[in-house]
């Protein structure tokens, strides 16, 4: 796990006891500016990315929509393209995303509460009915059942006689992070990211423009970890995937120009910006020198953000547009290639249209009112900044010298390290809010009494009712014989150790369901219960 040495030695501040009310050049030490930040677009990427960034194409704007049916959630997609969205990014509701179907027993209650219900190649088609996947970049939070989804949208996309060469998007599919913080795993470790690499093989074949894998540190971070940790645990993580898909055979510079990472912007409006110059800085290296990978584009850190989630407030919900505004700007700074803004009323519900409007709306302001995309990295060279950008470089190589010392991410995970690491910055931080140390206005100060006043987001128990009669009315209808082939072939392959995605689509163009392909998966793979307790 070990990266390239810090790419330059500069004095840093480690301890609060440290801290000074300025910075200046003796903090940062002898500076070599080509060797710690180059230019943007050239090595090691510290700046951004791309050369020329905001001032020749602005961050792809995406607002996350799912809720109810795929036909409500066609309609919120095409509402938020009307208004100037730029790419869909697709929430599942949570039987979902655990491989489950609408009519399964543990869904009762549940189904397009929190996220759109998807259990069919059927629903996949009224979700993108009237929209061309060939034209729109698509992003799908899905990890558990991923290739399931992947497998969903292909088919979708061969129907419409689409060529897989142009869709594309991006599968979070980043199922070790469920493991560290989210928790909605399927089946064992080791067969969860043997799918993951399935995916990033066949991707790589017939879907060269598809990001595989949205590396996650987003969840990580919401779960309680430091910026530290966030940006350690993720890194480590996309190191994890090299590595494997390098032991499947794949050309390195093949599949890693199609890895991208999701980062939290939390409140810490400078620690997120160096944040997200030092994870450029530390990918470049390793993918360059630990990976030998050739081509510039694979030493790419390319980023999804959102802001922070659990920065957000049931209490004076207004608050929260100031809140996220900020933390667009921070991910704006650092350097992001799609943006994702919170909607205010996220805490009390899904966001109802003027809410997701709203906060679309806030990236246009940024966008377009407040020229801070004129200039590329304006805070490059900033004493602060450099000096942070260092400190959490330094502090995530502690982490990744931790990691190597346990024997690696997979290892890691089975001995607790991720979540107790977590756990303990989650303690740590919530003590600091209970002590009075860290403000949080609305809520410790500032406090105001009476309802909130905001129209939330109501889903009927109509929409579980007719999703559910859906479902039962294709179970019955499907050709059986070519149904029970399908499942029949997924379950041989995946016991032969051969990639199951060429089965997954064929299953999914034979009507098998989410929950009839997870289930025929977990009787190859096995189901997992958590792990050891830590």
């Amino acid at each position: 796990m070990s990266t390239a040495p810090l790419t330059n030695q500069r004095k840093m501040v480690t301890t609060e006891d440290d801290a000074k009310p300025f910075v200046g050049p003796g903090d940062v030490g002898p500076f070599d500016a080509e060797q710690a930040l180059g230019e943007p677009g050239s090595f090691p990427f510290t700046r951004g990315v791309h050369r020329s960034m905001y001032t020749s194409r602005l961050w792809t704007m995406r607002q996350f929509a799912g809720f109810g049916s795929a036909d409500d959630t066609n309609k919120r997609f095409k509402y938020l393209l009307e208004h100037g969205q730029t790419g869909l990014s697709t929430a599942f509701d949570l039987p979902t995303l655990m491989g489950r179907d609408s009519d399964d027993r543990l869904a009762l209650g549940e189904v397009g509460r929190c996220g759109v219900a998807i259990s069919s190649l059927a629903d996949m088609r009224r979700l993108f009915d009237g929209i061309d996947p060939g034209s729109v970049s698509t992003s799908m939070t899905i990890n558990g059942p991923a290739a399931i989804l992947l497998a969903f949208y292909v088919a979708v996309a061969r129907q419409e006689g689409v060529a897989l060469d142009r869709l594309r998007g991006t599968l979070q599919n980043d199922i070790l992070k469920e493991f560290h913080a989210q928790n909605e795993y399927i089946f064992p470790p080791d067969p969860s990211v043997k799918l993951v690499v399935d995916t990033i093989e066949y991707c790589t074949e017939h879907m060269p423009q598809w990001n595989t894998v949205s590396i996650s540190g987003y969840h990580i971070r919401e779960a309680g970890a430091t910026a530290a940790e966030e940006l350690a645990f993720t890194l480590a993580d996309g190191m994890a995937y090299v590595e494997l898909a390098m032991e499947r055979g794949l050309d390195v510079d093949a599949f890693a120009p199609r890895l991208s990472f999701f980062f939290d912007v939390h409140n810490d409006f400078f620690e997120e910006i160096a944040k997200f110059r030092a994870a450029r800085r530390i990918w470049a290296h390793v993918m360059r020198d630990r990976f030998q990978a050739k081509k510039q584009r694979s030493w790419l850190l390319r980023m999804h953000c959102q802001t922070a989630g659990v920065t957000l407030t049931e209490q004076q919900p207004m608050n929260n547009v100031v809140r996220v505004a900020y933390q667009a700007l921070a991910g704006i700074l650092g350097g992001a290639q799609s943006l994702h803004t919170n909607s205010m009323d996220e805490t009390l519900a899904l966001p109802t249209e003027q809410a997701a409007k709203l906060a679309l709306r806030t990236q246009q302001v940024l966008a377009h009112e407040t020229n801070v995309t004129q200039t590329v990295d304006p805070l490059g060279g900033s004493y602060f900044v450099e000096k942070l950008t260092d400190e959490i470089e330094a502090k995530a190589q502690d982490i990744f010298d931790r990691i190597d010392a346990l024997g690696g991410v997979l290892k890691a995970i089975d001995r607790g390290y991720f979540r107790r690491a977590i756990a303990e910055s989650a303690h740590a931080q919530q003590r600091d809010v209970d002590s009075g140390k860290v403000k949080v206005v609305g809520v410790t100060d500032f406090i105001e009494d009476g309802p909130h006043g905001v129209d939330v987001l109501n889903i009927s128990q109509e929409t579980e009712e007719v999703q559910v009669a859906r479902l039962k009315k294709l179970k019955a209808s499907r050709d059986s014989a070519r149904h029970a082939a399908a499942l029949n072939r997924l379950e041989e392959d995946a016991r032969s150790g051969a990639n199951v995605m060429p089965a997954l689509i064929d299953a999914a163009e034979a009507d098998a369901t989410v929950g009839e392909m997870t289930t025929t998966l977990k009787t190859v793979f096995g189901a997992y219960d958590g792990g050891p307790e830590w």
